[in-house]
């Protein structure tokens, strides 16, 4: 699934440049999901909303703040959404480098040119697909980097994911979440699992993730300490 949002405060170039894609997007697998009329608005948005895009199609010249600042504090937060700068002027380019942009549209839009450009997203995004976590709740579609994730907990029916930046939930039982993130996160509790690679301590009663203390049971403990210790030394988990 292609997530994609247009940035513009023109209505009639969002409604141009959604027209355009919707002629070359995959029936049931790509959507353009959210337009935003604002920097500022998408900005907001998209910080309360992580991995819920995976492309941004950014306007330059907006009123308010330009596309170079937008991507400019995006990228405080998100530093592996795809953005894509929209313009009528090329000399803007190595500005959008700045802000890591993937690539940039002259306007009027070429429609060879956004198939070429769609075309990379997609085999990017699928080489990175087994390097995420995908999951959806009552708030959206979320696809979260698994290097992102520092712990999850259980509560009742929910499972909690733990970023550095936000806590996310979804309705799961905590075997079926350790089984699709993989052999780097460790169990060390029957409501806790933990990133081996975000652990900074462990000792007899606890594991310390981001300075925040986990509880480490005793029934797990001594196969999660091998684990995590494994880890911590460099040496990966068998």
């Amino acid at each position: 699934m292609l997530r994609i949002a247009i940035c513009d405060d023109e209505r009639r170039a969002r409604d141009m440049l959604r027209f355009s894609l919707e002629k070359i997007l995959q029936e049931d697998k790509e959507e353009v999901v959210y337009e935003f009329s604002s920097g500022a608005v998408a900005v907001r948005w998209l910080k309360h909303h992580p991995g819920e895009i995976d492309l941004l199609f950014l306007d330059v010249e907006m009123e308010g703040i330009s596309g170079i600042e937008t991507a400019r504090q995006i990228r405080i937060f998100d530093q592996k959404m795809y953005i894509v700068f929209i313009t009528g002027f090329p000399d803007f380019v190595f500005d959008g480098y700045r802000v890591q942009a993937l690539d940039y549209l002259l306007k009027p839009t070429d429609q060879g040119r956004l198939n070429e450009l769609l075309q990379l997203v997609r085999n990017l995004v699928s080489k990175s697909f087994n390097e995420q976590f995908t999951f959806q709740n009552a708030d959206g579609i979320y696809r979260l980097y698994l290097t992102d994730i520092l712990y999850c907990y259980s509560d009742r029916r929910k499972v909690f994911v733990v970023t550095r930046n936000k806590t996310l939930s979804l309705y799961a039982k905590m075997e079926d979440v350790q089984n699709q993130l993989g052999a780097e996160f460790i169990r060390i509790h029957q409501r806790f699992l933990v990133n081996a690679t975000a652990v900074e301590q462990i000792n007899n009663k606890m594991v310390v993730v981001d300075g925040r203390e986990l509880p480490l049971s005793r029934s797990l403990k001594a196969e999660a300490s091998t684990k995590l210790a494994k880890v911590m030394l460099g040496e990966g988990i068998s």
